[in-house]
């Protein structure tokens, strides 16, 4: 195989994309799914950096809904 492009990548998952079909919480076939392609790529001794959203916990638009404002709670989702 050739060399990797990128020795760095960030991988940025949305917090919807953990849920699976369920769209809320945490699905861990998802997990493990992602960490198999995760493990994949740092065998190819790539760097992996991963940042999750947090929006299948927490929605802006609820707690903008509760009398938050709104760019505070869009901000707790992240």
């Amino acid at each position: 195989m050739s060399k990797p492009k990128y020795n760095r990548v960030v991988l940025k998952l949305s917090g919807e994309a953990l849920a699976g079909e369920q769209g809320f919480g945490i699905n861990p076939t998802v997990i493990k799914s992602v960490a198999e392609q995760v493990k994949e790529i740092a065998e190819l001794d790539v760097e992996v950096a991963v940042v999750v959203g947090g929006g299948n916990i927490w929605r802006g638009k609820i707690g903008s809904e509760m009398g938050m404002d709104r760019a505070g709670a869009d901000y707790m989702g992240m």
